[in-house]
C-alpha cells in the first residue's frame, strides 16, 4: 500500500491515480490522506473540490511532464549508491565552485556535469555549489523560478540524475552544496498556494512571501525544513546555500533558520558527516554565523558581498549603484581584516546606516563565502560581462591571488580558474506569452534607466542568450586561458600546503597599503600585490626569505623590500 497524503485545510481533496479518482480521508489540521496500491513509479495528482484538473503535490518527488503535469511516485531506496565510504566535507579550510548545471556543458545535464569532475578535482576545489535545480516552468532558467520544492529539474536529469552527479563527485573526493530558494515561489505553476496558506500576503522583491509567522505556518516551517533534510539525507548533498535570508520574514521567537540549523546539526550527527548552512543575506548581520550557544542562529557561513565589492570596484574602477561606497584601498584593508566594510556605518546606496561589527577575535574567517565573480554579479550585469572583458590578465591574476590568499572561504565561479570569455547572461523559458513578455520588457527598462541601449540588453527568451552562456571548454587549452588556469592550480595548492594562508582569524590580518599598492601579512607569509602598471617597490613587515608563488617573472627581493613587476603579485615566507 503507498500512503498519499497533501495538507489542504478548509478544502475538500480526492486522490487521482492513474486514470482513476480516489476518496481521501480528512484527517488532523488540514491533513488528508489515502492509502491505496500503487506501481513504484505512479502518476498520480489532487484534485480540489470545484476543479476538473487535478494539480500535482506540493510535496512531488518527481515531475517528469513539467510542473504542470502529474506528479510521479519516486522509490529514494531503490538508487545504488557507491558512496558508503564518504565522510564528507566540512566547509572550513575548503574551496568552492558555482556551476550552473545548464550552462555548465553543452549538453547541460548532470549526467555531461559528471564528465568534468575530474577537471574540478585536478583544480583542487573540494565543494561543487550547484545553483538551484528543483523544478521551474519551461527548460531553461536561472533555477530561482522553481515551484517543486522537493522534485530536482526533468530537463537536468531528474532524481536519478541528480543522484548520479552526487555520487561520482564524493567518487572523487569533491562535496556538493546546493543553492535552495525558500523564500519566494516561481511565476508559473507554483500550486502549492492552492491547497494551504502558503504565502503571507506580504512580498518581497521576486513575488509573494512565504508565511513563516502566520497561521498555518507551522505546517509551511515544516514544508521547507522536510525539503531542507530531503536534499541532505536523500540526495546526500553535503550542504545547502539558502538563498535571499534576509527575504524570510519570520517575527517568531525562534527564527526558522536557528529552528533549521538545530535539525540540520542533529541530521549531521545521525549521518557521521558535516553538514553546512550558508546563506546569503544582504545583513551584513553575524547573527547569522554566531553559534547559537552565543545568541546567534548558528548557520556555517555566509556570502560576503563586501568584499566581491571592494576588489571589484578597486581593480575596475566602477562606482555606480551598491558600489559607490568601494574602491579605496583602504576599503580593501577594512574587509580583508573585518569582513563587512559597511559595520554599522553609513550606506549611500541605501541613505541609512547598515550592517553590524564582526567580532575579529572570535569570528573565524571561513565562516564568509568570499568571490570575485558569481551568478548575480555576473548575470545581473546588462551584457552579462565577465571581469574577462574588462581586466587584463595580469590584474586577473592579482585578483585570483587576492581571493585564494585571503582569510575567508573562496569561492570561483564556473570557467572563472581559465578566465573564461562567454559571457554569463540573464535567460528564461518562459512559456506563457505574458510572462515572457513581462520579463523581457522588465529587463530592458531596468537597465535603460543606468543608461543602456535597450537593444544592447540581451531578451531573456531568446534561446541565442542561454547558448551564449554557456561555457567553451576549447578554451582549456588555448594561450592565456592554460597560463590562468595553471595558476590557479598553483594558488589553490599554495593555500593547502601554507598553514598561515589558511589560518581563518581575522585579528592575525595585517593590511597596509600605498600608492596602487598593498601588502597583506598572513602568518609567516606575505602577500603583496602591485594594482599599477609600472613597477613598484614595496616594503614588507618582515624580512623575505624566499618567494613562494609570483604571478609575474621579475620579482625582487631586496632586504626588507620587493620589487613588483606592473600589474602582479607574489606570496613571500618571511622571517
Amino acid at each position: 500500500m503507498t500512503v498519499f497524503e497533501v495538507w489542504a485545510p478548509d478544502k475538500r481533496v480526492r486522490l487521482r491515480l492513474g486514470d482513476h479518482d480516489h476518496a481521501m480521508e480528512a484527517g488532523v489540521d488540514g491533513w488528508w490522506r489515502a492509502d491505496l496500491p500503487a506501481p513504484a513509479d505512479a502518476a498520480y495528482g489532487f484534485l480540489l473540490e470545484g476543479r476538473e484538473q487535478p494539480l500535482p503535490d506540493p510535496r512531488s518527488p518527481w515531475q517528469p511532464d513539467g510542473v504542470h503535469g502529474l506528479s510521479r511516485l519516486y522509490d529514494h531506496s531503490a538508487f545504488a549508491w557507491t558512496d558508503q565510504a564518504w565522510t564528507g566535507r566540512q566547509l572550513p579550510g575548503s574551496v568552492l565552485y558555482e556551476l550552473h548545471v545548464g550552462t555548465f556543458t553543452p549538453e547541460g545535464t548532470f549526467d555531461a556535469a559528471i564528465e568534468r569532475l575530474d577537471h574540478l578535482a585536478d583544480l583542487g576545489v573540494d565543494l561543487v555549489e550547484l545553483l538551484p535545480v528543483n523544478a521551474f516552468n519551461g527548460t531553461r532558467n536561472w533555477g530561482y523560478d522553481g515551484v517543486c520544492w522537493f522534485a530536482p529539474h526533468e530537463a537536468y536529469g531528474g532524481p536519478d540524475g541528480l543522484k548520479r552527479f552526487v555520487d561520482a563527485a564524493h567518487a572523487r573526493g569533491l562535496g556538493v552544496v546546493l543553492d535552495v530558494v525558500y523564500n519566494h515561489f516561481g511565476p508559473s505553476g507554483a500550486y502549492a498556494p492552492m491547497f494551504a496558506p502558503y504565502l503571507s500576503g506580504g512580498s518581497n522583491p521576486w513575488g509573494s512571501a512565504v508565511n513563516l509567522d502566520g497561521p498555518g505556518s507551522g505546517h509551511v516551517r515544516r514544508y521547507i525544513i522536510d525539503s531542507v533534510l530531503m536534499w541532505l539525507r536523500d540526495y546526500h548533498v553535503d550542504g545547502l546555500r539558502l538563498d535571499a535570508v534576509h527575504a524570510l520574514h519570520d517575527e517568531g521567537a525562534v527564527h526558522l533558520l536557528e529552528e533549521m540549523a538545530v535539525e540540520v546539526e542533529t541530521l549531521a550527527t545521525e549521518l557521521r558527516r558535516p553538514l553546512s548552512l550558508i546563506a546569503e543575506s544582504d545583513l551584513n548581520d553575524p547573527k547569522l554565523i554566531t553559534p547559537r550557544e552565543a545568541g546567534g542562529f548558528g548557520l556555517h557561513a555566509q556570502w560576503d558581498d563586501d568584499v566581491h565589492h571592494a576588489l571589484h570596484t578597486l581593480l575596475t574602477g566602477e562606482r555606480q549603484g551598491y558600489y559607490g561606497d568601494f574602491g579605496s584601498l583602504d576599503c580593501l584593508r577594512t574587509v580583508l581584516e573585518g569582513a563587512f566594510f559597511h559595520a554599522g556605518t553609513w550606506s549611500s546606496f541605501r541613505g541609512r546606516r547598515h550592517g553590524r561589527p564582526v567580532d575579529r577575535q572570535r569570528t573565524p574567517g571561513h565562516r564568509f563565502v568570499a568571490f570575485l565573480q558569481n551568478h548575480d554579479q555576473i548575470g545581473n550585469r546588462a551584457v552579462g560581462d565577465r571581469l574577462t572583458a574588462t581586466l587584463s590578465p595580469g590584474l586577473l591574476k592579482v585578483a585570483a591571488t587576492l581571493l585564494l590568499t585571503s582569510p575567508f572561504t573562496p569561492m570561483l565561479f564556473m570557467g572563472e580558474e581559465w578566465a573564461a570569455s562567454s559571457p554569463w547572461q540573464y535567460f528564461t523559458s518562459h512559456p506563457e506569452p505574458d510572462l515572457a513578455a513581462a520579463v523581457q520588457n522588465g529587463r530592458r527598462k531596468e537597465f535603460a534607466r543606468h543608461g543602456w541601449a535597450e537593444a544592447d540588453v540581451p531578451d531573456p527568451q531568446d534561446p541565442a542568450t542561454f547558448e551564449r552562456s554557456k561555457l567553451d571548454w576549447s578554451e582549456l587549452q588555448k594561450p592565456g586561458h592554460a597560463e590562468m588556469l595553471e595558476l590557479h592550480r598553483k594558488l589553490i595548492r599554495l593555500r593547502r600546503s601554507i598553514p598561515g594562508l589558511t589560518d581563518p582569524w581575522l585579528h592575525k590580518v595585517e593590511v597596509r597599503h600605498g600608492d596602487r599598492h598593498v601588502v597583506i601579512r598572513r602568518g609567516p607569509n606575505v602577500v603583496a600585490a602591485n594594482l599599477a602598471d609600472t613597477p613598484q617597490t614595496v616594503s614588507v613587515p618582515a624580512l623575505p626569505r624566499s618567494v613562494l608563488l609570483a604571478t609575474s617573472p621579475g620579482v625582487v627581493v631586496e632586504r626588507d623590500r620587493l620589487v613588483l613587476p606592473p600589474e602582479s603579485a607574489a606570496v613571500v615566507a618571511v622571517r
